[in-house]
């Protein structure tokens, strides 16, 4: 199982985002496994397409996620965990990136695709990007 973040998602459906030849190369990786994410970044990545791309791109990753995903849902005690992970790293991670991390862990998922290198900085955590 790996994780994935909406940088992932962004970089993949925007062929203009610096980091899409590099999503392109790494996709055979990601696709072989089963994925996870979070309503938040569902949420993050198709707001941030359609904004970008349009709101059919928009739909369209969406119904991707859907579709292709496990897609975790947040409740009252998963975001009283979560903010354990955002006080741990005194804001350095984003309340949503702590939303992921705290999924991970109940999940007992280590691997992330992610461009964001904040995430490199929490211990047992692998970032393929």
């Amino acid at each position: 199982m790996i994780f994935i973040d909406a940088s992932f998602f962004i970089a993949a459906s925007i062929k203009k985002d610096q980091w899409h030849t590099r999503v392109l190369e790494i996709l055979p990786e990601v696709t072989k496994q089963d994925k996870m994410t979070s309503i938040v970044v569902l949420s993050e990545a198709v707001t941030m397409v359609g904004s970008l791309a349009g709101g059919k791109m928009g739909a369209r990753l969406y119904n991707y996620i859907i579709d292709n995903h496990e897609v975790k849902f947040v409740d009252k005690d998963l975001s009283t965990q979560a903010m354990n992970f955002f006080l741990k790293y005194d804001g350095v991670l984003s309340f949503a990136d702590s939303v992921s991390l705290e999924l991970m862990k109940q999940g007992k998922v280590d691997t992330i695709a992610s461009f964001d290198s904040d995430f490199d900085k929490v211990e047992g955590i692998v970032r393929i990007h």
